[in-house]
């Protein structure tokens, strides 16, 4: 309908009676301006607040530290969040004289799949919805969640979230259902950011942002937007806006690729930063059998769940990186790792065993494992695969829709980091960004710096 505006308020605007004093008021806003809302409201405040996501996955996981909950009873908890949120805030409306009715996912017509934690809309039936809207009431909605679908695997009703992120996915999903004139995502911040605040105070706000740069802001680290919310609206051609609760500011709009200014087409929209890590260098010196010693490394590292990214080889090395959390599952893998090869694949027995070792300290399975070789090196031959690890890495992007068509972007990087003695390990680019994996040390400087020489500091664009 294209009256109906969708505004999804997160927990920092419903955390306390001011923020969502503010918040009620830019409903009310709306109102005025002829435009019938429908909000979306995530769970109040972050870990530690009482009624927060995270503090009530850590009550259910504290039942029992050795017992881990059933994700279907997990959600079911998690579900609580929204819902204490959704009345709280259609009581905060109702009180400031405004006729508001609060919905869960489930009354709002929300049908998911049944990856309890990480389910996935199916389909919405807002009926609920459209008959509070003609009541002249204003729907608020619980973000984040929804019910199973009738003939799925789960009993049709079973409460399902739909992940980090899910009150964003919510609003878009939302809006593509009732036809809405736009969405609205509120945060603590005025809008889509040349860097993160924290670290660059004096971080633009961008006027206009495309799709395509929202999305890779939001999977290189940039927590504005859930990159699926951004997906459901582009492709149902719904207007995005990013704004702020705490201001005026007009906030920034999402377009569709070409449809930006064009000062802003081939820029540098932003710096980025994401993950902890852990990066691993292999040197492997035989070219014929680096092929299936790689191949290997691949397929025990998938079979084990550790996500390798950053990945790059040249004739004789393999490096990749993976998330901090994995590193000693990576490390236990690969430490001591023996690979057989024939010296021709397709012979048997093997003439070689590739055994991986790393640096002292970090080679305990080596150890342990080398002189069993021992008695079989007279007919088959034993080669070490030494191995680099760098940790506490992390990746600072440069988000740049026309970088491969502009001269300079990749040589502007390396001296900007050069030039503070910050150390490279590794670099990685897509049509997109370039990426720079770095000290974890270095971060905030990395950041600033690069920040001020693509001359992203305090102005808009």
């Amino acid at each position: 309908m294209a009256d109906i505006v969708v505004q999804k308020f997160g927990g920092t605007s419903v955390d306390r009676d001011e923020h969502r004093r503010l918040a009620a008021r830019k409903v009310m806003a709306v109102r005025e301006a002829g435009m019938r809302p429908v909000v979306v409201v995530s769970a109040i405040g972050r870990r530690g607040a009482p009624y927060a996501t995270d503090t009530l996955r850590d009550c259910l996981n504290g039942i029992d530290p050795s017992f881990t909950p059933n994700l279907r009873e997990m959600d079911v908890m998690m579900a609580c969040g929204e819902l204490i949120s959704t009345a709280v805030m259609a009581v905060t409306l109702q009180s400031m004289g405004v006729p508001a009715v609060a919905l869960s996912g489930g009354q709002a017509g929300i049908e998911t799949d049944t990856s309890f934690g990480s389910a996935r809309i199916l389909g919405v039936t807002p009926q609920a919805i459209l008959d509070a809207v003609e009541r002249n009431e204003v729907p608020v909605v619980c973000g984040f969640q929804g019910v199973t679908r009738c003939g799925g695997l789960a009993p049709h009703g079973d409460i399902t979230t739909l992940g980090r992120g899910g009150s964003d996915t919510t609003a878009s999903a939302l809006g593509a259902a009732l036809h809405a004139a736009r969405v609205e995502i509120y945060t603590d911040v005025d809008g889509v950011k040349t860097a993160d605040p924290d670290m660059v105070p004096n971080a633009a706000t961008l006027d206009v942002c495309t799709y395509p740069e929202l999305f890779e802001i939001t999977h290189l680290g940039a927590q504005v937007v859930h990159p699926r919310a951004a997906e459901i609206a582009m492709d149902y051609g719904i207007p995005l806006w990013v704004k702020s609760t705490f201001s005026d500011h007009p906030g920034t709009c999402i377009v569709p690729e070409g449809g930006e200014p064009s000062p802003t087409q081939s820029r540098v929209t932003g710096i980025t930063h994401s993950g902890r890590g852990v990066f691993f260098r292999i040197q492997i010196d035989n070219e014929v059998h680096k092929p299936q010693i790689e191949q290997e490394v691949y397929r025990l590292m998938g079979r084990a769940g550790i996500n390798m990214y950053m990945v790059s080889f040249s004739e004789n090395s393999l490096s990749f990186a993976v998330n901090r959390d994995l590193y000693h599952r990576a490390q236990d893998l690969l430490d001591g790792m023996v690979v057989p090869i024939g010296s021709n694949p397709n012979n048997q027995p093997a003439s070689h065993f590739y055994i991986f070792k790393f640096a002292k300290g970090l080679d305990l399975a080596y150890s342990a494992q080398r002189p069993l070789l021992r008695p079989v090196e007279s007919f088959i031959e034993v080669v070490d695969v030494p191995g680099e690890v760098f940790e506490n890495v992390t990746m600072v992007s440069v988000v740049a829709s026309g970088h491969r068509h502009t001269p300079g972007v990749m040589s502007a990087i390396f001296e900007t980091l050069d030039a503070a003695g910050i150390p490279i390990i590794q670099v990685a680019d897509s049509t997109m960004s370039i990426s720079c994996l770095v000290p974890e040390a270095n971060l905030e400087q990395a950041v600033r710096l690069l920040h001020d020489a693509f001359g992203l500091s305090g102005t808009q664009a």
